[in-house]
């Protein structure tokens, strides 16, 4: 049906509540609807693949879209990124990820020890990314301790300022957290959160880097490479996967270099089957910062470059748009929310059909391996 597959996550734009979504604190999230009530969006490409005839999208519909549309949810009991992306690749991780308000403090000790630092850091509670630089930054910067948080995601988060504790340094610190953060304390996530500035005006900066666990079984990324058939992982991709299943890399730490570096596979890459794109703006500078302004300009710059993308499709070749969770900017938390997400899927010259409500986001992974010629994956339905 296809020969090559290109998947852009749009990181965290969920399109309504799922219906377990108040067992999270999360009823009224709507990610999309939302920011259209609160902000507008002109989004006329987006629109026209289909994206406002999904069910309950509250965005304006057209006629006729040019993509296969619908939404998904989610299976798996999570809303993080690595469970999201492990789901749309074919797996659903059981029982879900950890999640905590602390971590042990002999936990913390034996880390730092073995990390040959001194004993001490600050934070270990739940927290905006952005205010508890603020609140402990000064604090940081006088101490030298890391600053340790978590979320209602499952994660495991060191804040430090570049000047005081080098990059290299707060990367090995997470990197000791990964291996140790196992059994009882099994977390989806490490992440390293550098900032710099001074008080009153501490900002991070785009060296983040997430250290997740190798996924629990086979992906689609494992089953293709098995038949010769490789994938480029653009932007965090390689984090999510541990690197597994992803033969090629380019760790771009922005939107606007993702759809760069997207459309430059798309127009030069003869060599690999899958380009999985994560863009991360959407959740990490507007959804956990509550910024629905900056975050429907996002949209809206990433609406602009679509044209170049669908221009550098071949005739072979499946688009697929979607999302891996939700981060509602208009509501008060600053966490991911449990989200439908959306699903347009084009073939260039392809008619579109309404592809429903999808049961799992591991229907992407069934699309795939059926469209690639290899038959049924074991969890999930092909969309065509």
């Amino acid at each position: 049906m296809f020969k090559r597959v290109c998947i852009i996550v749009l990181d965290s734009v969920g399109i309504g509540a799922l219906p377990d979504a108040a067992e999270y604190g999360d009823e009224a999230t709507h990610t999309l609807g939302n920011i259209f009530a609160k902000c507008g969006l002109e989004i006329p490409n987006l629109l026209a693949m289909g994206l406002g005839n999904i069910e309950d999208s509250r965005l304006p519909q057209v006629s006729s879209p040019t993509a296969s549309f619908g939404r998904m949810a989610e299976t798996t009991r999570a809303k993080d990124t690595t469970s999201g992306h492990w789901e749309m690749m074919g797996i659903i991780v059981e029982p879900p990820f950890g999640t905590f308000t602390k971590f042990p403090e002999e936990m913390l000790t034996a880390w730092l020890k073995r990390a040959g630092r001194e004993t001490k850091w600050l934070g270990n509670c739940p927290a905006s990314g952005t205010q508890i630089i603020d609140d402990l930054g000064a604090e940081h910067v006088r101490t030298g301790a890391p600053i340790v948080y978590t979320s209602a995601d499952s994660v495991f988060q060191v804040a430090a300022h570049e000047e005081i504790i080098p990059l290299s340094e707060l990367y090995k610190l997470c990197e000791i957290a990964r291996e140790m953060l196992d059994g009882d304390l099994f977390v989806g996530r490490v992440i390293a959160r550098p900032f710099v500035g001074k008080e009153g005006a501490f900002a991070r900066t785009e060296n983040r880097k997430d250290y997740a666990v190798p996924p629990t079984g086979k992906t689609l990324l494992d089953a293709l490479e098995e038949h010769g058939q490789t994938t480029l992982g653009i932007g965090k991709i390689e984090d999510i996967f541990c690197r597994r299943g992803v033969a090629h890399i380019n760790h771009t730490t922005n939107n606007a270099d993702g759809i760069s570096a997207t459309i430059d596979a798309l127009q030069n890459n003869h060599e690999d089957t899958i380009i999985f794109t994560n863009l991360v703006d959407f959740d990490m500078k507007y959804g956990h910062r509550n910024d629905p302004v900056g975050y429907a300009k996002a949209l809206e710059a990433f609406d602009k470059e679509l044209p170049k993308i669908k221009a550098a499709l071949r005739p072979d070749d499946l688009l697929i748009i979607t999302a891996d969770h939700g981060c509602d900017p208009t509501t008060p938390s600053t966490d991911h929310s449990r989200e439908y997400v959306p699903i347009l899927a084009e073939i260039p010259n392809k008619n579109s059909i309404n592809l429903g409500t999808r049961a799992t986001f591991a229907d992407i992974a069934a699309t795939i391996y059926a469209g690639l010629g290899h038959g049924a994956w074991p969890i999930g339905k092909a969309f065509f």
